[in-house]
């Protein structure tokens, strides 16, 4: 399997048209969060009616993968915690927060961004049930933050990481976790785009302005994963 993976594109309409112009080229593309900008001049309405817009035009190409990050918790549960309500509205071919994919031999698990006990224990439970059904391939999740006291979490100042994801991944040892958040991490000192975990493998492409975004191309049939951005490159084996 061939997958484009990029995260934190926060509503940049241009590399949303490169992902698009590349996406049939590929077995899916996956999208680890932060699709919208929380803090940007466009109406969240808006951003939301594009995106939404714009997984149903990917979907045509290829599989699409995609889950929540911080910035795109923009309504609340009737519990009261915040939550990507609006991802209920993408095209139903595309896999999103609380599904799994099978692609091939690999099964893909898109976590949400958990906002507190509710939406954390739920995160817990599907990651326990996708467990049983583990693949003869690869598991993947796709999971926004990064693991903490992880270069892949690091701003060049502190960790920005998610410790329960430390614990998730020391007690289902996934295969692959594809994440994002740390936009700074693959480009400062001791920072970086991956890390090893015991077995498990975390990535984060960071983020970079212009009409192409920081991204991987991971290939399971040749083992190897690509890093681009427009300031150095990168790879590494499966």
């Amino acid at each position: 399997m061939r997958y484009l993976v990029a995260s934190d594109l926060h509503y940049a309409l241009p590399q949303l048209d490169w992902i698009a112009d590349q996406a049939d080229a590929f077995d899916a593309v996956i999208l680890a969060g932060d699709h919208l900008d929380a803090a940007g001049r466009a109406d969240l309405s808006a951003q939301i009616a594009l995106t939404v817009a714009f997984f149903g035009r990917l979907a045509d190409e290829t599989k699409v993968v995609v889950n929540s990050g911080n910035h795109d918790l923009t309504g609340r549960r009737d519990d009261g915690e915040k939550s990507a309500l609006w991802l209920s509205r993408i095209d139903e071919r595309v896999t999103r927060d609380g599904e799994s994919y099978r692609c091939g031999d690999d099964l893909i698990t898109a976590c949400a961004w958990w906002e507190a006990d509710a939406s954390r224990g739920e995160l817990e439970a599907q990651l326990a049930e996708a467990a049983e059904s583990r693949p003869a391939g690869r598991w993947i999740w796709v999971y926004h933050s990064p693991p903490d006291r992880s270069p892949t979490s690091w701003s060049g100042h502190r960790h920005y990481g998610d410790d329960v994801l430390n614990r998730l991944i020391e007690t289902h040892r996934p295969d692959i976790v594809l994440t994002g958040h740390v936009h700074e991490a693959p480009f400062r000192p001791d920072g970086s785009w991956h890390d090893r975990i015991g077995e498990t493998l975390v990535l984060n492409a960071g983020r970079q302005p212009g009409p192409i975004p920081a991204h991987l191309i991971l290939d399971t049939t040749t083992g190897e994963i690509d890093w681009w951005t427009f300031e150095g490159n990168g790879s590494i084996s499966l």
